[in-house]
């Protein structure tokens, strides 16, 4: 609504956001927000008719504050598709611990949260594009493997690509930052780009 005060909407995404992360996926309710925001519930819902609408919004605030299309820059000027398939991991790597508090509150309210659910699954959908971007890319090169189908590698990448991998590699495994980066580009390279090298 473009008459909505967006120092209100930010304190209230801000609020919503911060709850997330300290919340360990134990829920966030309308009215913790509100309180946390130093606003009445009823101001909330001037400007988020819905938590699943305010789930949804942190997400991108979020995106906001990380500078996502900033980041992604290097990705989207690719002059190839290897290029652009490396840029695209590193980017999407590095913003995981970033974002990871608040998306594994989310994972972890999604199966009985319908309105997290609906907030993490909008916001992968969209990890999803940027997968298909690079494999796309390697398509239109002629250096996308044979092994899979463009949609097939779609899938696989952003699957290798999930925040219960980083976290299970990373935090359960141990691993540093460049050594997960450095395998899931040469991984990815195998699996997609006719040669698995080519660079």
């Amino acid at each position: 609504m473009s008459s909505q005060n967006p120092t209100t909407r930010d304190r209230i995404l801000q609020a919503a956001m911060e709850l997330l992360e300290a919340s360990q996926g134990q829920g966030v309710r309308m009215g913790d927000v509100a309180k946390r925001a130093g606003i009445t519930r009823q101001a909330l819902y001037l400007h988020f008719a819905t938590r699943a609408e305010l789930l949804v919004a942190v997400t991108h605030y979020l995106d906001g504050l990380k500078d996502t299309d900033k980041r992604l820059a290097p990705s989207r000027a690719a002059r190839s598709g290897v290029e652009r398939l490396d840029a695209f991991i590193e980017a999407w790597a590095a913003y995981i611990p970033e974002i990871y508090g608040v998306g594994k509150a989310l994972l972890a309210m999604r199966d009985t949260d319908e309105a997290a659910a609906g907030a993490w699954d909008q916001r992968m959908q969209d990890m999803r594009e940027g997968c298909e971007a690079a494999i796309k890319a390697l398509q239109a090169d002629r250096t996308l493997s044979t092994d899979h189908t463009a949609i097939q590698a779609t899938d696989i990448l952003w699957t290798l690509l999930s925040v219960r991998n980083w976290e299970q590699l990373t935090i359960d495994c141990g691993w540093s930052q460049k050594k997960y980066v450095k395998t899931l580009k040469s991984l990815a390279r195998q699996m997609f780009v006719a040669g698995g090298t080519a660079g």
